[in-house]
């Protein structure tokens, strides 16, 4: 792990500073770094990636511990950087790419670079990683819906990205990353951080944050693709009744003849407006769409 003296010393022989477009803020504290890779309990069998290794300083953590480390970072420099000194790392992978190649897709590269290394390495997939800002919803989104899904993911986000995480209903954080998370998995902050264990310093607060599937609640989920598609519908008009919203269907759902049976069916009263649904409501809605339509 690099101080912030190694950082600004890697950067300043390489003729480059932080790019505030990329969002690039490397996490400088030690210890806290230390308490995710920690937190995240990683073993020799295990597949982490991380996304926005930067100069490499949490990545050396990652793979003293991991079976398998899968490094992205945008940032060509950057990247060159970070190889050079994971030089004498045999069990990482280091891949200069963006991690999305659309909002709703990871890169193409990653996810075969992810499968390779689960095939040589059995035990879990694991998200560890001090998430570039613009990226982080997607991503965490992605890992959480599939086909690549994570088994855990410990991230450093904005705090407002970690309340969004954690958020319940009726609260003005719920959205759809809140409903996905406590739907498939549990999720909890782990640690608050202030802008000054960053260099260079965010103009907001951060948090670290710990989420693990949890199988069962995933087997619920009848169609994960349908399930998606009916959080969207309802929080996409999070202000309306959810009657009013079921007119608003479009593709399969538009399908669906009689809402108002789902919504007797779940017990959920259709004046209610969506941001008022549980995860489990939406799941219940949602397996209840699925039996109308297969």
């Amino acid at each position: 792990m690099q101080t912030k003296r190694q950082i600004r010393q890697l950067l300043s022989s390489s003729g480059i500073s932080p790019n505030k477009r990329l969002g690039q803020h490397f996490l400088i504290d030690l210890n806290l770094m230390r308490l995710l890779v920690d937190s995240a309990n990683i073993q020799k069998n295990d597949v982490v990636l991380e996304v926005g290794c930067g100069t490499g300083s949490l990545t050396e953590a990652l793979t003293e511990k991991a079976g398998r480390t899968i490094s992205v970072e945008l940032d060509r420099s950057l990247a060159g950087i970070a190889r050079k000194q994971l030089a004498g790392a045999e069990n990482v992978e280091l891949i200069n790419a963006d991690i999305l190649e659309s909002k709703n897709t990871l890169s193409r590269t990653v996810t075969d670079a992810l499968a390779l290394a689960r095939v040589k390495h059995a035990g879990r997939f694991l998200l560890v990683a001090n998430l570039p800002y613009n990226v982080a919803s997607p991503v965490m989104m992605n890992l959480v819906t599939g086909p690549t899904r994570a088994d855990c993911m410990y991230v450093t986000v904005q705090k407002e990205v970690a309340d969004r995480m954690t958020a319940g209903p009726a609260s003005s954080d719920y959205g759809i990353l809140s409903i996905f998370l406590a739907a498939t998995g549990d999720v909890k902050t782990i640690r608050t951080l202030k802008p000054t264990v960053f260099w260079p310093q965010p103009q907001v607060d951060s948090a670290m944050v710990g989420f693990v599937r949890d199988q069962a609640k995933c087997e619920r989920i009848a169609n994960m693709e349908l399930f998606s598609e009916t959080v969207h519908l309802f929080m996409s008009h999070r202000r309306k009744t959810l009657l009013a919203c079921t007119k608003l269907a479009r593709g399969r759902l538009a399908r669906i003849a009689d809402w108002p049976e789902i919504f007797e069916q779940c017990r959920i009263d259709p004046a209610q407006r969506p941001e008022q649904l549980s995860a489990d409501d939406y799941v219940a809605v949602a397996d209840c769409a699925a039996n109308c339509l297969f």
